[in-house]
């Protein structure tokens, strides 16, 4: 027995229903919040040509002019705070939401162990004399980011 036309074309849109409402549930919506997430990404960016350590600006610090620990801060805020931050925001994929929210927490805390390293470290030849400006505006938006990362995560239903 030959099954009728118009059960066939019912099968195929169902079916096309069922991979569109997969592939909405792998999204996240961004919405305004995506053009906060745009702002401090590029306040990040531009905190890379202002001084993180003494003279030294944010991307001489990510090439390892700066010291351990500022380095070590200046390569995770770019890493989460502008590159994935940049991915997630071109696909809007939920499970970089989450990488996103969770780095950008990571990078908060190697930002403030940054800033105590520049202020308490007293030992002959390194770095210290208290963090740049460009340091401290560079922590206070990657705890912005991770902020609102963690909001875009905890958004999905």
């Amino acid at each position: 027995m030959t099954e009728p036309r118009g059960n066939g074309e019912l099968a195929g849109l169902a079916a096309e229903i069922d991979e569109a409402g997969s592939r909405v549930s792998r999204t996240v919506e961004l919405g305004r919040r995506g053009f906060t997430i745009a702002v401090f990404t590029f306040v990040l960016l531009i905190c890379q040509i202002l001084p993180w350590v003494g003279d030294k600006a944010g991307w001489q610090v990510l090439a390892g002019e700066g010291g351990g620990i500022p380095q070590l801060f200046a390569a995770t805020s770019t890493g989460v705070g502008i590159l994935a931050s940049a991915l997630a925001l071109v696909t809007r994929r939920w499970w970089l939401a989450w990488v996103c929210a969770a780095g950008g927490w990571f990078a908060s805390v190697d930002g403030l162990l940054s800033i105590w390293s520049q202020q308490s470290s007293h030992a002959p030849g390194s770095a210290g004399g208290g963090p740049g400006f460009g340091m401290v505006i560079a922590f206070i938006a990657m705890i912005c980011l991770a902020v609102q990362w963690m909001r875009t995560a905890f958004s999905r239903s």
